[in-house]
């Protein structure tokens, strides 16, 4: 994860093992505020959950798909983005245990830009 407001339009860059793709500020607010929903969701029916019982979260909010897919305790995040002005797309997928560091990385650098 970094954040680097003199990059210009594409400021946030996730990046992952052999991958990486950069942000505008408004799709990262996007992304984050899509993530804490589901992650919130998430959080509402874990104690209704047995720790083997498999779920599944799905939410859309343009320009974001966003799946959640595991266990109370563990997960994988499933992304899909389509701009809105149509000029690119792309596909993210991240793993068990990689989704929930990553999901507490972008929280912790959207919470630190206050």
């Amino acid at each position: 994860m970094l954040r680097d407001f003199k990059k210009g339009k594409f400021c946030f860059l996730i990046g992952v093992d052999n991958w990486s793709i950069e942000l505008q500020k408004s799709e990262f607010d996007s992304l984050y505020f899509l993530l804490l929903r589901i992650y919130e969701q998430l959080f509402d029916i874990k104690n209704e959950l047995m720790d083997e019982e498999s779920i599944s979260l799905e939410l859309e909010k343009l320009p974001w798909y966003i799946e959640l897919e595991g266990k109370k305790n563990e997960w994988s995040l499933r992304f899909v983005f389509e701009s809105q002005d149509q000029t690119r797309s792309f596909e993210m997928y991240w793993p068990i245990p990689i989704a929930q560091n990553l999901f507490y990385e972008i929280k912790n650098m959207w919470e630190s830009m206050d």
